[in-house]
């Protein structure tokens, strides 16, 4: 099929819920996709911070091929060998205190699992979250999502859920009472405009959780294997969350999610919670291979440190556009003055892919992989759209 032809049946059978570039992309390598046409990018969109390892690592590839030859499902009733070995692999990267895993298929799966265990353990219902938090579209996940226009069409929602302000520890205390299951928090605001969290908040959250009974959930879907500088973002820290969702980067772009489950949690219900594809031999294949190359390769050292290469370059741009550059390793954000989609559009046709986060922000996500060189690339051409 040509481009048009591969436009036409998507724009036709689709759901149409997706707002698409004319972009038609049909191979990956590293930190470079091409289009039908044959034009190649710089990916710093990376599957939405899917990519870590890269496209096409051979790792990975190497692993799923061999293992869809053997099985690529078991369900869980039944016991199995990569399922076994990425579970205590999960546990051992994992903050202290993270003993157990329950495996799922995306960030939102994740999320909604959480959210059960933190009402399952606690007894309680109400949740906190933030505003610009983003964790998910089904609806408990979305009933933790602050934006309106994602929430509205839905309502009502699950409830017993509120928003405080991100980074004020104060509107935290005077949300989270005896009646708390949890707080759910991401350690970078992603979808939010690509925000870090004060680590006094995200520290004074944790503390407020432990006091008051209530489990602290991070999210960290978007910000985990090695994407900020540190396996986990909560680390930067010294997080120690009760319940971590995970999900993007962990199984070298094959779905997958993930709930980390610590001690406070106790144990859950047989059957209160469950799934037919999580934890299934394939995407726990890709994600053992994928976390070997995180930790051989030391991806987040390298996140660490081209991400501050990306940060001071970017913020050395001398543009009246630029309101901001914010970020952690490379989960990067330039707030602009006016609307990011004519910039985005403008990128690409420099050879750049990036995203948006919000209306006025553009999103950096490149793979954990890129070169120094890559780095200098995308900085350049930033600046010459937004010169």
């Amino acid at each position: 099929m040509d481009r048009s032809e591969i436009i036409a049946l998507e724009d036709q059978y689709g759901s149409g819920l997706y707002p698409k570039r004319p972009l038609v992309l049909v191979r990956g390598e590293g930190t470079r996709v091409w289009d039908a046409r044959g034009q190649e990018y710089i990916d710093c969109v990376g599957g939405h911070g899917v990519a870590n390892v890269g496209y096409a690592h051979p790792a990975v590839v190497r692993a799923v091929t061999e293992q869809v030859r053997r099985m690529a499902i078991c369900p869980n009733g039944f016991y199995n060998d990569q399922r076994a070995r990425l579970l205590a692999e999960l546990v051992r990267i994992a903050p202290p205190g993270l003993e157990r895993a329950f495996l799922c298929n995306s960030g939102a799966e994740a999320v909604e699992a959480a959210l059960k265990f933190a009402r399952l353990a606690t007894g309680r219902r109400k949740v906190v979250a933030a505003m610009r938090g983003f964790h998910g579209r089904t609806f408990g996940a979305l009933s933790a999502t602050w934006r309106r226009a994602y929430r509205e069409p839905f309502e009502p929602l699950v409830p017993g859920f509120s928003f405080t302000p991100y980074n004020r520890l104060e509107r935290m205390e005077q949300a989270v009472d005896e009646e708390t299951a949890a707080v759910i928090l991401e350690v970078v605001q992603g979808e939010g405009g690509v925000i870090p969290g004060a680590p006094d908040y995200l520290r004074g959250v944790q503390a407020i959780c432990r006091e008051r009974g209530a489990l602290f959930i991070v999210d960290e879907v978007q910000t985990g294997l090695g994407r900020t500088g540190r396996m986990f973002a909560c680390q930067h820290h010294g997080l120690q969350p009760d319940l971590m969702c995970l999900a993007k980067g962990i199984a070298g772009g094959l779905p997958m999610g993930a709930v980390l489950i610590g001690s406070r949690v106790g144990e859950l219900p047989k059957k209160a919670h469950g799934t037919t594809f999580g934890g299934n031999p394939l995407a726990c294949a890709a994600a053992l291979a994928a976390i070997r190359v995180i930790e051989e390769e030391e991806l987040p050292g390298r996140a660490a440190e081209l991400g501050a290469r990306l940060l001071e370059g970017l913020r050395s741009i001398p543009s009246p556009k630029v309101r901001q550059v914010r970020g952690l390793g490379l989960m990067v954000g330039v707030e602009l003055k006016e609307k990011a989609a004519p910039y985005l559009v403008a990128l690409a046709e420099q050879g750049v892919l990036a995203l948006s986060a919000g209306a006025t922000v553009i999103r950096l996500l490149p793979p954990l992989v890129i070169s120094a060189q890559e780095i200098d690339t995308v900085v350049e051409q930033v600046a010459a759209v937004v010169g």
